[in-house]
C-alpha cells in the first residue's frame, strides 16, 4: 500500500440552537489518499484492495479514536467512503470498503453489530463526498443518522482512490424524532 496523505479533521458540538449540551459531542474524519494499484487496467482479482481495505480500517480507525480522546469502547457510531479517481473503478472503492474493513474497525471499537454504513463515488481532485454515520450496535437508532463531508484539497488524482473512516462520540445534539433510543438497543441483530 503507498499512502500520499493522511489527513484527519476532529469536530466538536458544544452547542446547538443557543443550548449548551450536557456534554460535547465530537466526531472525527480520518482519510488515506492511496495510490490504486490496478488504475488504468481492469483487473478480476481485487484480492489487492481487499488487503489494502483491512489494513486502512484498523488505520484509520485508529487515528479518529486519537483524535476524539476517548477509548475506543466510547465510540458510538461509525461510517466509511470512498472516492475512486478517473483511471479507476467503482469497483475499487467496493473492494476497499467492503469485503475486510469492518473486522478491523469493530476490533478497536470493541464490536459493533449494525453494518458500517458507506458510500463511494467517482471523482477528481477536490471532490467531496458525505461519509454516512449510523450507530455501531443497532441501525434503527435515529438518533445517530448523520454524516459528515470528507474533502481532500488535492484529491484523489486519476491514479488514487481517497478512503474514509468516520467515528463519533454521540449522536446529533437536541434529537428529537422518536423511534428507538440507544438506552434501549439490544444489539443482537445490528437492527435493534
Amino acid at each position: 500500500m503507498l499512502i500520499r496523505r493522511i489527513a484527519v479533521l476532529r469536530d466538536e458540538t458544544r452547542m446547538e440552537m443557543g443550548r449548551p449540551l450536557p456534554r460535547p459531542i465530537r466526531r472525527a474524519l480520518a482519510c488515506a489518499v492511496i495510490a490504486n494499484p490496478f488504475a488504468g487496467r481492469f483487473v478480476e482479482d481485487l484480492s489487492e484492495l481487499i488487503e489494502i481495505g483491512a489494513e486502512l480500517g484498523g488505520l484509520l480507525t485508529a487515528e479518529c479514536i486519537a483524535a476524539l480522546a476517548i477509548e475506543g469502547r466510547a465510540v458510538e457510531s461509525f461510517g466509511k467512503a470512498a472516492i475512486v479517481g478517473e483511471a479507476g473503478e467503482l469497483e475499487h472503492a467496493a473492494a476497499l470498503l467492503h469485503p475486510r474493513m469492518g473486522a478491523p474497525i469493530r476490533a478497536l471499537i470493541g464490536g459493533g453489530a449494525a453494518l458500517i454504513p458507506s458510500a463511494q463515488k467517482s471523482g477528481g481532485p477536490g471532490s467531496m463526498i458525505d461519509v454516512p454515520l449510523g450507530h455501531k450496535d443497532a441501525a434503527y437508532v435515529r438518533s445517530h443518522y448523520d454524516a459528515i463531508e470528507a474533502r481532500v484539497p488535492d484529491a484523489p488524482r486519476a491514479a488514487e482512490i481517497l478512503v474514509c473512516v468516520a467515528l463519533t462520540s454521540g449522536g446529533r445534539p437536541w434529537p428529537r424524532i422518536g423511534g428507538l433510543e440507544a438506552r434501549d438497543i439490544k444489539g443482537k441483530d445490528g437492527l435493534r
